[in-house]
């Protein structure tokens, strides 16, 4: 696989609601961002900054008012007829997605997309299977009303079915949202490891650092409908100062280690994982020991 391969790409986007009217407000303004193939890029803002907009972007539910969004390469309203195959290769998940649950039962609820991009019946099966298979969710729960089940397996169940579809992208609007500890790591760890296998690009929207700096590889900022920053975790989050700047915040760990180093213990502030945190204090301990 080429590492160079954008698998979404937005170029100049623009976007304005109400245009024309007295209620015009601009959303997104001139945001430029690449999202690598097989990367998950964070992508963090205050409410109100324009991250739900830019998700919607992304596989045709809403169009730029300026700018392009390419797949691969290809501008998504270049043939608005095939909108289908888009939305079949980028999945999307909204906040709280238990919310869209319909169906009488759970297979229905996890068919819908496969059924609704035209795949035969066989395959729909097979696909219904996989994905509640890799999702935990059990014979006896697919043949469940999806309102009988409780607010954790509910929302494995519509993530489930937009794995069911297998994206090429997907984009995650606070997919752990409102969940206990346990359940964010059975959604957040369930979705790390289905992009390992599958290579799948992921874009992981959050209000929590400590989940974007565990489950993402990049981080894009947005503040006030542009992108404020962009890069590594690294290079993100040892500018914490910036963060600051876009009302935002930095992992716990990070802090802490930001006034290590201002009482000089330590030289390093781009720590925002308890592991590296653990790693780096038995670093420090063991330089001390041996001053």
């Amino acid at each position: 696989m080429n590492a160079s391969v954008n698998a979404l790409e937005l170029k100049n986007v623009t976007v304005v609601y109400g245009e024309g009217t007295p209620f015009c407000k601009t959303a997104l303004r001139g945001v430029s961002v690449c999202f690598p193939e097989g990367s998950t890029t964070g992508i963090i803002g205050h409410t109100g900054s324009g991250k739900s907009t830019l998700a919607s972007l992304t596989n045709g539910l809403l169009k730029p008012t300026k700018g392009e969004v390419l797949l691969f390469g290809e501008d998504i309203w270049a043939k608005p007829k095939e909108m289908r195959t888009v939305r079949s290769k980028v999945g999307l998940v909204f906040q709280y997605p238990e919310y869209q649950l319909f169906a009488e039962t759970v297979w229905d609820d996890i068919a819908f997309g496969p059924k609704n991009i035209g795949l035969d019946e066989e395959e729909i099966k097979n696909r219904v299977r996989d994905a509640a298979e890799f999702c935990g969710i059990t014979r006896e729960e697919l043949e469940r009303s999806p309102f009988e089940l409780s607010g954790g397996q509910k929302r494995r169940a519509a993530i489930t079915g937009i794995i069911a579809m297998r994206p090429k992208v997907l984009v995650l609007d606070e997919p752990a949202a409102g969940l206990d500890p346990k359940g964010r790591e059975e959604i957040l760890g369930g979705l790390k490891e289905y992009r390992r296998q599958n290579g799948t690009t992921m874009l992981l929207i959050s209000h929590s650092m400590e989940d974007i700096a565990r489950y993402a590889d990049r981080i894009l900022v947005i503040k006030d409908g542009e992108a404020f920053m962009q890069g590594g975790l690294n290079e993100v989050f040892s500018n914490a100062e910036k963060l600051f700047d876009a009302a935002l915040d930095v992992p716990q760990i990070t802090k802490l280690f930001i006034e290590l180093k201002k009482r000089g213990l330590c030289g390093d502030t781009d720590v925002y994982t308890v592991g590296y945190a653990k790693k780096e204090a038995e670093r420090i301990i063991g330089g001390s020991g041996n001053a």
